[in-house]
Order: structure tokens, then sequence, then C-alpha cells
């Protein structure tokens, strides 16, 4: 029973990080990357740099919910830009607009969207 609880969380978390980098590019983004196809090391720098903001915005996010008093352990803070999405599970329903509603406080935090659910005991 436990083994498929945790392949169904597994699997709902790989379909949300692949709807997530399924996102629509910006013109902006799509002409560059159509434009060139070699990448350059400042390319390279920037791409880290921008994965080193997100994993700092993610990590900022889950200290808030921590300290707003949301278990965590249960919980996936996946950020692409300044955009938020809580996923994951929570054991009180209560939770999931409360998560909600703190990753919106949190500075440089500029969307969320939350696709947590309710922890059922038992399945």
């Amino acid at each position: 029973m436990n083994s498929i609880k945790t392949l169904k969380l597994t699997g709902g978390a790989l379909i949300i990080l692949a709807s997530i980098n399924a996102w629509s590019q910006t013109s902006e983004s799509a002409a560059a990357s159509a434009s060139t196809g070699a990448t350059t090391s400042s390319e390279g720098s920037s791409k880290s740099s921008i994965r080193k903001a997100n994993r700092a915005l993610s990590k900022k996010v889950l200290q808030s919910l921590t300290k707003g008093g949301v278990n965590t352990a249960g919980i996936n803070v996946l950020v692409k830009g300044s955009a938020v999405t809580l996923a994951g599970h929570v054991a009180d329903p209560a939770d999931i607009d409360k998560a909600g509603t703190i990753a919106k406080g949190v500075s440089g935090v500029t969307s969320v969207k939350n696709a947590l659910t309710i922890n059922q005991g038992g399945q």
C-alpha cells in the first residue's frame, strides 16, 4: 500500500514538473532560441544564475511556510522565474489555503499555483 501511495505521489510530481516545463515561451525567448543554435558561456552562466535564484526563492517559500505553521514534509515548492507552484499533500484541509496565502506574501513571488491535495490516510 505504501509503495502505491509513493508511486502516485511521484507520478503526480513528475506530471507537475512536466507541465511547468511546458509553459509557453515569450516571443522574445522564442526568437532568441530560434535565431541561435549555439550556446555561449555567458548564456550558461545566466541559466546557472537563474537556477540558483529559483532554488533560493523555493527555499525562502518553504521557510515561510514552516514559520507560518504549515507542515512542509509533503510539500514541494517549484519555482520558474517568480511563479511558484505548490505541489504535494497536507494533512489538514485548512493548510491548503494557508500555504497559498503565505506563499503569495513572500517577497519575489508574483504568482502562486496551488496544487496541494489532502493526504488521506489508509490509501
